[in-house]
């Protein structure tokens, strides 16, 4: 099945009720890029919702998480897979991606820097054969913010994962986009009703802005920590 050719709708307004009553807690957090490559974000169009506010809000998310020294993650696929490591993921969406950068390049607006971690994903789920688990466990962490694409398959995917891992996933409903309104309502409508927590923008950099009166540990720290 390919990616659709256009998408355009109005980011949901209206949250579904949350089942649990977790905040985020910058200490305890680590933010999720996810997949905000060029080869998914082409179908979209840039001047219109729902990305354009998706990338804006990713990125006050982005850097809120530095300013409170809450550490960010990117995930992204690799082009020219092997059909043998691709195996069922082709089966429904076909080769994926190109090795070539204007499809592997997480986009411009959003590019990591040298203090950011960006894992290598292989499934829907960014704990799939990935280290990120460890990485979480490993600085004390228990909390994951969702952004990115796309939100009813791996944003909805790696929530749910987070779950069975007993980390806290907050899907942060204006920062992921989806095939359409109906399918960004249901990842929403599913997590927070089975898995995670639903959230906006505005309260998760609030929730991140409040720690981040206190000092931010060093660029040198962050690096020994999640690039090391």
């Amino acid at each position: 099945m390919p990616l659709p050719e256009s998408i355009s709708y109005a980011l949901p307004e209206a949250l579904p009720p949350n089942i649990v009553d977790w905040t985020v807690n910058p200490r305890r957090a680590v933010v999720l890029i996810h997949d905000m490559q060029r080869y998914f974000i082409r179908p979209f169009d840039g001047s219109a919702e729902p990305i354009s506010a998706v990338v804006r809000n990713i990125a006050r998310i982005k850097r809120a998480a530095v300013r409170s020294g809450c550490p960010v993650i990117y995930t992204a696929q690799p082009g020219d897979q092997e059909p043998a490591t691709r195996a069922l993921l082709a089966d429904f969406w076909g080769p994926g991606l190109s090795g070539a950068a204007e499809d592997t390049s997480v986009i411009t607006e959003l590019a990591p820097d040298r203090r950011d971690v960006t894992l290598t994903k292989w499934r829907y789920s960014a704990f799939s054969r990935t280290d990120l688990l460890r990485r979480l466990s490993a600085d004390g962490r228990d909390q994951l913010i969702i952004t990115g694409v796309y939100a009813h398959i791996g944003c909805l995917a790696t929530a749910l994962d987070a779950f069975m891992h007993d980390v806290q996933a907050f899907l942060v409903t204006d920062a992921v986009a989806d095939f359409s309104r109906a399918h960004h309502e249901q990842a929403l409508d599913y997590v927070a009703s089975r898995c995670g927590a639903v959230v906006r923008t505005d309260d998760t950099v609030e929730h991140l802005r409040l720690a981040g009166a206190e000092p931010a540990p060093s660029i040198d720290l962050l690096e020994q920590q999640w690039v090391g």
